[in-house]
């Protein structure tokens, strides 16, 4: 992450310490039950909660909004393995480019020049540029989709309710859905069981 995400942009998030006394708690022990991510490295998109995490949402408004719990779609995760390491690049409250005031712009890791697209731009950037194994997504209208698509990864919008949401979301985005990213279907439907 440190070597390549400088001109890309998709993680300004990073929390390794924690992610390393997580791997830590999770060394392998008889009969020990990891769930399916078994210490996977992942992404969460900067609209989901980690306890003790920044979460800005794009915008200098909740630069310092700091969540003492994670939110639901994070707690699934780590219940079932997943070790959360960074934070991923969004547009602010959403949008199909990602850039913000906060963090600047995620560029498509396969021609700088050109947009991740959004508002899943930095975690599919992350992906595509093989910084992490998995990621966070979310989706009303293309957010997993079209980022997907520009980056050459894959991204998943599950049916509505097929994965729990956060309990922040507001009730009127009744179709906005979380859902999983990674390289290949195989690791999306990994991560698509975990979360659901």
């Amino acid at each position: 992450i440190e070597a390549v995400d400088g001109p890309i942009n998709a993680l300004p998030l990073r929390f390794f310490e924690r992610a390393r006394a997580a791997a830590k708690a999770m060394t392998p022990r008889t009969n020990d039950r990891r769930g399916w991510l078994a210490g996977l490295p992942i992404a969460i998109k900067d609209y989901n909660d980690v306890a003790g995490q920044a979460t800005t949402y794009g915008s200098p408004i909740f630069r310092n909004n700091v969540p003492a719990q994670s939110d639901t779609t994070v707690l699934a995760l780590e219940a079932n393995g997943a070790i959360a390491i960074a934070k991923s690049n969004v547009p602010e409250f959403a949008g199909a480019n990602t850039f913000n005031p906060v963090y600047g712009a995620t560029r498509n890791p396969w021609s700088l020049e050109r947009s991740a697209g959004g508002s899943s731009g930095g975690s599919a950037a992350a992906l595509a540029s093989h910084m992490i194994w998995l990621a966070t997504g979310n989706d009303l209208g293309g957010s997993l989709r079209i980022p997907a698509s520009f980056c050459g990864v894959v991204g998943l919008r599950p049916s509505v309710g097929r994965v729990p949401r956060p309990a922040a979301n507001p009730a009127f985005d009744a179709l906005w859905v979380e859902g999983p990213m990674g390289r290949s279907v195989g690791d999306v439907a990994l991560m698509l069981d975990a979360e659901a």
